[in-house]
């Protein structure tokens, strides 16, 4: 019989956690789950905890006695007053979940503070089950000098499509990588039209049901921007040979064109449950993970041309991801205070990639290196304090950029345009 996995996961009460225990769950002899991390929901994690009786327990934010407490209770309910995990607390508690020696981390976390607890996973050797695609896109040298080869692991569904179709040939044989984008809810809009979208309408993705920053970024194309940098990271594809083409119904995850003239796809539901059960389980597939697509049925699958114009946010990541060193780390922590800033009612939408934009060129002029952002490091010599302080300037100067020192909303968006 097969030892199981044992396996941490960091993030276990978002979108991504909840569904990889669920898949656990109905693979109890392949899987033990040995380690649980969360941000601030500390009842849904007591009740994980409880459930899957884990050795060790991490929480963002509160106390250890909260954290004890909250456990006990649901053991109690559960039948299991004598359940005492390990608890940590704290800015390191993802890190500490992630070092405790599992063999594989799913990395769940979203934005750019999931860094240290994957270079963490790395160092301790575990299988890097990877869907907090920033602490690639934002420590890529970091992560690659860590990682030994075939020890990331692709959880985005569009780098396990691409994953999965690349065992059809050698890298050397590939001619393009091509990303599929749903187009989010904005598809077909011409970019002046985008300025009066509201937050509500912004989250109304057409197919997945995710977290606000994510959702927002995939109605910007924002996310699919780091997917193209994410891309080039894992699978070393030069940034010229890899495409991003609009598939609004997203069964198919994403390509990989061959020398030959030959495409390879991956297609199924638009869910995360094959790329989560792959990431745990790599390179051997669960059964009946989901619902295959029904070939009997009649069916319209459409592409279409990526705007550019409209939604320029993929063709900045191009840029950034060329520029390297601190650069990535400034796109993303811009993006993510001009979505908060959206979201409060203070920019508009189209506001939200001119302020990634105008603050990743501030970076990069000559009096950005001298503002503590990092602008002249080079890549080989990135360390994470680089990566840390290139996000806070971005983020500070992001504020600035916004308005969020009591200007006013018109001066703010004059600045933009």
């Amino acid at each position: 019989m097969t030892t199981p996995r044992t396996v941490a996961i960091l993030g276990s009460t978002g979108s991504i956690g909840t569904q990889a225990l669920d898949v656990i769950s109905r693979n109890p002899d392949r899987f033990r789950v040995v380690a649980l991390s969360a941000g601030t929901n500390l009842d849904l994690l007591a009740e994980q905890a409880v459930t899957f009786e884990v050795e060790l327990v991490a929480l963002a934010s509160g106390t250890a006695e909260r954290v004890a407490e909250a456990i006990g209770a649901h053991a109690v309910r559960a039948g299991r007053a004598g359940y005492r995990p390990q608890v940590v607390v704290g800015d390191d508690a993802a890190v500490a979940a992630a070092a405790h020696g599992a063999d594989v981390v799913l990395n769940g976390i979203t934005g750019s503070i999931g860094l240290r607890p994957t270079l963490a996973a790395l160092r301790e050797g575990a299988v890097l089950a990877l869907a907090n695609k920033e602490s690639l896109i934002v420590g890529g040298p970091l992560v690659k000098a860590a990682a030994a080869p075939g020890q990331v692991v692709p959880v985005d569904s569009e780098h396990s499509a691409i994953a999965q179709s690349l065992r059809g040939g050698r890298v050397e044989e590939v001619r393009r990588l091509v990303i599929t984008a749903s187009g989010g809810p904005f598809r077909g809009r011409s970019r002046e039209s985008l300025r009066d979208v509201t937050p509500q309408e912004a989250l109304a993705h057409p197919n997945f049901s995710m977290g606000r920053v994510v959702t927002t970024n995939s109605a910007t194309l924002v996310n699919k921007g780091l997917e193209v940098i994410e891309a080039h990271l894992l699978f070393d594809i030069p940034f010229e040979q890899i495409e991003v083409v609009v598939h609004p119904q997203q069964l198919i995850h994403s390509m990989v064109e061959f020398v030959d003239g030959s495409t390879i796809a991956q297609a199924g539901p638009p869910r995360m449950l094959v790329p989560i059960a792959l990431g745990l389980s790599w390179p051997e597939r669960l059964a009946d993970v989901d619902v295959p697509v029904d070939w009997t049925q009649a069916q319209t699958w459409e592409f279409e041309p990526l705007d550019d114009e409209a939604f320029p946010a993929v063709r900045l990541a191009r840029e950034v991801g060329a520029a390297g060193g601190t650069h990535p780390a400034v796109y993303n922590a811009a993006n993510e205070v001009a979505v908060d800033a959206f979201h409060e009612g203070r920019i508009s939408f189209v506001d939200i990639v001119d302020t990634v934009d105008r603050v990743v060129h501030e970076h990069g002029d000559d009096a950005g290196a001298t503002t503590g952002s990092g602008a002249g490091i080079e890549s080989t010599s990135l360390t994470v304090e680089d990566v840390m302080r290139a996000d806070s300037w971005a983020r500070d100067r992001a504020r600035k950029v916004l308005g969020l020192e009591n200007e006013r909303l018109s001066d703010v968006e004059g600045a933009l345009r």
